[in-house]
């Protein structure tokens, strides 16, 4: 075996500060983005004449495409390297926007909005930045820099919550749909500072092909308990992100009311995530996974027992920020701890498509349910049960590295 640290004529100006500087720029953009989109639910359907399952399942099929789209894209990145695979997807990801201001019909509300936006956001997935900041760091500080990714993701909510809906109501749903379009086009310049070098840090060669790699997670039960519980994380997000606007409306309080929550989720969760990538450093992931997922039950149901003021959204968005993509640096980080980084974005996606097959459910469930009982009260409570559910999957959890990624003894 031999050593894959990367040597010092590789990629001598890709420094590791560079490429977390620009992954995380990469995540902040992208998930900016496409974390407003519920800002443009009430407008879009009034204006088209839409029933709130016509934007749901738009919406929907972004989340499933997504999906679908990144295990495809972490493969691609894992060998061929990630500049390629971002450009594509911030092209898609620009394209599909713009449609979605400029058509005028359900059909293409799905195309663009739900198929071209959903490959879009696959092919310029935060969880291929993240793999790229992991292969330049060593094992002991993967996590925290997963965190790090991840918050700045969620830094990305807390700007274009508050200027998505500040650009609907100065210039209009479709300018300010025309403007993100343009925004996600800025992936590009910054995807070309990660490298496309397959080496990684502090970790030993192992010769492993993509098949072998694909067979050896399918029998690890930890893979699969992991998987299956990051659909939960889905359903919770994607609901809340399309549907929480219009949920506050609903109780009677101001527009700028939900806009503020997502603000405030994205704000709480850039602490969140820190905190979560820093503690899984320490502690054990699966744990901190548990204890998440059972908080979230929590949250949800002190908000729906709770009276519903403007303070309870705001502490809601606050404690649900903490927890809302904090279990991103801890399943990643599973994934290298136990697998290791060469075959990660293509591991990960596979794990994060559990996720969107969730906020396919989530966000179709909320908008059909809705139309049909005028009420979001049941997809409130399957996200409880669903939490509760979620915490006990991931206690089996193995998170031991497999025993090809020890050192080489001398």
């Amino acid at each position: 075996m031999r050593d894959l640290t990367p040597g010092p004529n590789t990629h001598s100006w890709r420094t590791p500060l560079l490429v977390i500087v620009a992954g995380c720029l990469i995540a902040m953009i992208g998930f900016g983005i496409r974390s407003v989109f519920g800002l443009f639910l009430e407008p879009m359907t009034l204006a088209h004449g839409w029933s709130r399952e016509t934007f749901a399942i738009a919406m929907a099929i972004q989340n499933l495409l997504w999906g679908i789209g990144v295990p495809v894209a972490g493969a691609m990145a894992d060998r061929y390297g990630p500049m390629r695979v971002l450009s594509f997807g911030a092209l898609l990801y620009g394209i599909g926007v713009w449609g979605m201001a400029t058509t005028g019909s359900t059909m293409g509300l799905h195309l663009f909005g739900g198929v071209l936006t959903g490959l879009g956001i696959a092919f310029s997935a935060f969880s291929i930045a993240l793999a790229a900041m992991a292969k330049v760091v060593g094992p002991e500080r993967r996590t925290l820099v997963l965190g790090l990714g991840t918050a700045a993701g969620s830094l990305g909510q807390v700007v274009f919550s508050p200027l998505g809906q500040q650009f609907i109501a100065a210039f209009g749903w479709q300018s300010a749909l025309l403007i993100l379009a343009a925004t996600a086009l800025l992936i590009i310049p910054l995807a070309l500072a990660l490298p496309d070098s397959h080496t990684h840090q502090g970790e030993p060669a192992f010769d492993q092909s993509l098949g072998e790699a694909l067979r050896e997670a399918a029998g690890h039960r930890g893979f699969v308990l992991l998987t299956t519980g990051f659909f939960v994380c889905g359903f919770h997000v994607a609901f809340i992100t399309v549907h929480f606007p219009s949920y506050v409306k609903d109780l009677g309080l101001a527009p700028e009311v939900g806009a503020y929550a997502l603000a405030l989720i994205g704000l709480f969760n850039i602490a969140g995530s820190f905190i979560s990538g820093a503690v899984g450093t320490r502690w054990s992931k699966k744990g901190g996974l548990a204890f998440i997922y059972f908080s979230r039950a929590i949250v949800i149901t002190a908000m729906l027992l709770a009276p519903k003021t403007a303070l309870t959204i705001y502490l809601f968005a606050a404690a649900m920020g903490i927890l809302w993509l904090s279990t991103v640096p801890l399943t990643s980080g599973i994934v290298a701890q136990v697998f290791g980084v060469r075959y990660m974005a293509t591991l990960f996606g596979i794990v994060f498509f559990s996720h969107q097959v969730g906020s396919f459910l989530g966000v179709w469930l909320g908008g059909r349910l809705y139309d049909t009982t005028g009420t979001y009260n049941a997809v409130w409570w399957a996200g409880v049960v669903l939490g509760l559910l979620a915490a006990i999957i991931h206690l089996p959890i193995n998170e031991r590295p497999l025993a090809r990624l020890a050192p080489e003894s001398n």
